[in-house]
């Protein structure tokens, strides 16, 4: 199969609300989408990358440079048999892994349509629904978050996630656990913490949460592994965990009891895989995040979180939870046991809304083999 065609698609798109966490906030999606055509067929990708190095070192200007300067001209010389080459063909290039997953996805949903096949199947999924929950985030108040949180529940999500700082975290979460003594919830740090609030962490002991997220350095396995034993509540590592042999050494630290896999960060679909399998022979259950995507990413994450391993609720959300509108014409919608279906229709399912694609893209180009 050789990619006859590539395009770029830097859009803005605006969020139902500001979301903020404890390092930034965002009001809009700003990534880039991405398209490849090849024998007649169309595969949709999704670089959920932002306007600042705030989550990772990507941005859009770097990932859209990265994406045209040189991702794209190596996967239109290659000659591919199956999605997974994508990861050999990308090897040489470092890092800018957003940058990658977006044209990875793409291959594969493309790959996906032509051989008839949905995504949930190609990469071994085994539910027809995956469960789900709410990332809620910082908030100005603990009343106005206890609203929140109530029209999150009203909506049938059954698991919450808190997003915390220092002077938000051990008050907002007493005050959600004392109001639902019986919700599925865990709080996320975004990095802020350090060793030296391990003790004021332990205080988070005592709400009976599913994990603590990511609570020191975006790119810290060692000290984890030592905050890790000193707490009762798992460790989740999400930034920390970058590709396979990064989910290997979490692992053999014992820095973590579960891992967040989010297919954009660790550069697609098939080191997500890689990851899933290592976290299973490993007795380490899994869940996957989100990066707010558009249904384009949503429906990759989707097929993804349908793997066994799965087995806690993840960050993908229903469609709504984000935009008024999307970009597809297919949103996910929650059914009242707080899933979603994973779609069969060939590919990743995601049906691309392209007029009004056409109004929120800001910046365009186009790539065909030299």
């Amino acid at each position: 199969m050789k990619i006859e065609r590539i395009e770029l698609r830097r859009i803005h798109l605006p969020y139902v609300r500001r979301f903020e966490t404890s390092g930034w906030s965002h009001d809009a999606h700003t990534g880039i989408v991405v398209r490849v055509d090849a024998e007649g067929a169309t595969g949709w990708g999704e670089s959920p990358v932002s306007d600042g190095p705030w989550y990772n070192e990507e941005t859009h200007h770097t990932a859209w440079a990265i994406l045209g300067e040189f991702l794209a001209p190596m996967l239109l010389a290659a000659d591919l048999e199956h999605p997974r080459q994508v990861r050999e063909i990308f090897a040489r290039v470092r890092g800018n892994r957003m940058a990658k997953a977006g044209l990875e996805f793409a291959v594969w949903d493309l790959y996906g349509r032509m051989q008839g096949r949905s995504l949930k199947e190609l990469l071994g999924g085994t539910r027809d629904r995956i469960q789900v929950g709410v990332s809620v985030p910082i908030h100005r108040s603990i009343p106005e978050l206890l609203e929140t949180v109530e029209g999150y529940l009203a909506q049938g999500y059954r698991r919450v996630k808190l997003k915390i700082k220092p002077g938000w975290d051990v008050e907002p979460t007493r005050a959600v656990r004392e109001r639902w003594p019986e919700l599925m919830l865990q709080v996320d740090g975004n990095s802020i913490y350090t060793l030296e609030h391990a003790e004021h962490l332990r205080r988070l002991d005592a709400f009976d949460l599913l994990l603590i997220e990511q609570p020191l350095e975006h790119d810290d396995i060692f000290d984890h592994a030592k905050l890790a034993r000193t707490l009762q509540t798992p460790i989740c590592l999400d930034e920390s965990i970058v590709s396979p042999s990064h989910a290997r050494w979490a692992i053999e630290l014992q820095a973590c009891g579960v891992i967040n896999i989010k297919p954009s960060r660790v550069g697609g679909l098939a080191d997500a895989v890689e990851i899933h399998d290592r976290a299973q022979e490993a007795g380490l259950p899994v869940w996957c995040g989100g990066m707010l995507e558009t249904g384009i990413g949503r429906a990759i994450n989707v097929a993804l979180a349908s793997l066994p391993n799965f087995s806690l609720p993840g960050d993908v959300s229903a469609n709504d939870r984000y935009f008024h509108r999307d970009i597809v014409v297919n949103p996910f919608t929650l059914n009242p046991d707080s899933t979603l279906a994973v779609p069969t229709a060939p590919g990743s399912g995601a049906q691309v809304d392209e007029e009004y694609l056409d109004a929120v893209t800001v910046a365009r180009a186009e790539f065909r083999p030299s």
